[in-house]
């Protein structure tokens, strides 16, 4: 069984012969990992085996000056900081609800077509998504800013509904060209909870978020093809209308969050978790023994009957030692012994 069936059999909930798993660094940490195994990217990343592979179609950034990227939006992170991923929004696009002089771009689909071809080429035998990050509530809020996104959504609502349109348009011209090619399936990155709840209410996501989610998802679905969601936080209330809108795989599952127990019971026979092993509060702080212990019971409790890829819950942040960054990679590979 090779790694694209391994993660296609765990999706149709069958137990696997290893837990199929996926490990994401962050550039700092990606540098502190290369250097403690002493590889270089490319050996590294085949020793570690991973069984997922991701196209981004998040294209035509650049660096506007040290430690600031301008997305494909125009929107201005600052990376300077600890973060230096993602960063934070430095330079808003709309200043008030009222401010008509930002210019919507256009997806680049001759770029989207030639990166997907590339990504197929390049596959081997891994399972392969295409992705958008900041998805979708994220891109509306990162265009006008966090709080005034949400102070929106009670005042301004039109202003929030034509906004997210926009951002739901540019998307779909996207999926309806990746979908075209030999891609398994579809990545969204949109981060709908915070550590004890939703960002906001429920009540809030289904009106001006859930049905353009649905209409992605079903542009994904209506190909064949497997949806998988990244959302950080506590999104428990919402999990069961994912599912119901065609949500195959939770990507993050934080054990500081959830029960994991409760969720695979309540969950698991209709949704593949991916993750649960954690970045907040594990990684960076267990004991080498106390992390292999707790890696080994978080796949013998997630993989009942397949529906789980392990994996952090997030990509690796430089704050996990070396010794923890290796006794996840080893575990995970041990698997296969």
């Amino acid at each position: 069984m090779d790694r694209r069936d391994r993660v296609k059999e765990a999706l149709n909930h069958r137990r696997t012969d290893i837990v199929p798993y996926n490990v994401e660094f962050t550039q700092e940490q990606l540098e502190q990992t290369l250097a403690a195994y002493q590889m270089q990217a490319a050996e590294f990343a085949q020793y570690l085996g991973n069984h997922c592979s991701k196209v981004s179609y998040n294209l035509g950034g650049t660096y506007v000056r040290p430690g600031f990227f301008m997305d494909e939006f125009g929107v201005v992170w600052d990376r300077s900081g600890i973060d230096k991923d993602i960063g934070m929004v430095a330079e808003l696009k709309y200043q008030d609800s009222s401010d008509d002089s930002y210019v919507f771009p256009e997806p680049d689909t001759t770029q989207v077509r030639e990166v997907t071809q590339a990504a197929v080429a390049a596959r081997g035998d891994r399972f392969l998504f295409g992705k958008i990050g900041t998805t979708y509530l994220e891109r509306a809020w990162s265009l006008c800013g966090f709080q005034n996104f949400l102070m929106y959504l009670a005042i301004e609502p039109d202003f929030v509904q034509e906004l997210l349109g926009k951002v739901l348009d540019y998307n779909l011209k996207i999926i309806d060209v990746a979908v075209e090619y030999d891609i398994d399936g579809f990545y969204f990155g949109d981060d709908y909870g915070q550590q004890s709840g939703m960002l906001m209410s429920p009540d809030a996501w289904r009106t001006f978020v859930k049905p353009g989610l649905a209409e992605m998802f079903q542009r994904v679905r209506s190909k064949g093809k497997t949806v998988a969601l990244h959302s950080c936080g506590n999104i428990g209330e919402i999990l069961p209308e994912l599912v119901e809108i065609g949500l195959d795989v939770y990507q993050t599952v934080q054990p500081e969050v959830y029960d994991l127990a409760a969720l695979k019971r309540e969950l698991g026979h209709r949704l593949t978790f991916w993750g649960a092993i954690s970045t907040q509060r594990d990684l960076p702080f267990l004991s080498a023994q106390d992390l292999e212990q707790k890696i080994a019971d978080t796949l013998a409790l997630l993989s009942v009957d397949g529906g789980y890829i392990a994996g952090p819950t997030h990509r690796l942040p430089a704050d996990v030692p070396a010794d923890n960054v290796r006794v996840l990679v080893e575990t995970l590979r041990r698997q296969q012994a």
